[in-house]
């Protein structure tokens, strides 16, 4: 199994309909190869300014479900839908990782577990994710032509343990969509990414929101494709639109072999 991946940075905006626009104005640009893998930022269904303007478009988000799946159909690919909100009872919202097939039928949902509750040195200083969002709990690794995708967001790339959970689950490939501040990207965004790569030998995809937003917010860019050994394959550092990569999962498993180390860490009890 191998396949092209592709990561699409995105400025998105508080509108979702424009935001979808934008994405259907992107797609027409895509590679013709086959099978291809797109993978799409944090948020880009929605930046928005509240909390509860996520909420009322969560309550609807089956529509925009259905519009995603018609894309994939229409274009022959499979799809990593980033983060959109799905409203719960309880008055917050997941934020949610969906995967479509090619067909357009949803073969994974994660749901983001780290929430970014943090003090951060710039414009918006005070971010508090769980005011609004519910945790999700599941480790989520789902096979695919591309190889077996393990399902990450953002906040989540701080916390190995999960990536090793990932790994002893059978990930080749883990997508990692964001939205980094400026300020921890430009401190920590490259290291982690890397790190995450080296230590579970896999391939780490991570399509990022980039720029000035509607909501006030800035965010880092530097969508990147990494390898197994922690090359740096493809990045956009500025600007929206794609890179893409060929995944080699015959160079991975010579990684996996010649420097067996998941079969050699001796603290797999204390992980997740």
């Amino acid at each position: 199994m191998s396949g092209q991946v592709l990561a699409l940075q995105m400025c998105s905006g508080i509108n979702a309909e424009q935001n979808m626009a934008s994405l259907r104005l992107s797609l027409q640009q895509l590679p013709k190869t086959r099978p291809l893998l797109v993978c799409l930022p944090e948020a880009f269904l929605i930046f928005s300014k509240s909390s509860q303007a996520s909420y009322q478009l969560g309550l609807k988000i089956d529509d925009y479900k259905a519009q995603l799946a018609q894309l994939c159909k229409q274009h022959d690919i499979w799809l990593a839908a980033g983060t959109v909100p799905v409203s719960q009872d309880n008055g917050k919202y997941l934020a949610a990782s969906f995967l479509f097939n090619s067909q357009g039928d949803v073969v994974a949902q994660y749901n983001k577990i780290h929430l970014f509750d943090v003090d951060v040195a710039d414009s918006t200083r005070c971010y508090r994710e769980s005011d609004a969002t519910q945790a999700g709990s599941d480790i989520v690794v789902v096979d695919s032509p591309f190889g077996k995708i393990g399902l990450a967001v953002c906040y989540d790339l701080r916390f190995s343990g999960l990536f090793s959970a990932m790994q002893r689950q059978g990930a080749e490939l883990i997508l990692v969509p964001s939205a980094f501040t400026v300020v921890t990207g430009a401190a920590h965004w490259h290291h982690l990414l890397a790190a995450r790569a080296i230590e579970t030998q896999s391939y780490v995809v991570a399509a990022a929101q980039w720029g000035d937003h509607e909501n006030g917010r800035q965010t880092y860019g530097h969508s990147i494709i990494i390898s197994p050994w922690g090359d740096t394959l493809s990045e956009l550092p500025s600007g929206t639109g794609f890179i893409s990569h060929e995944l080699d999962l015959n160079q991975l498993n010579k990684i996996r072999q010649d420097m067996p180390v998941q079969s050699q860490q001796r603290f797999r009890e204390h992980l997740l």
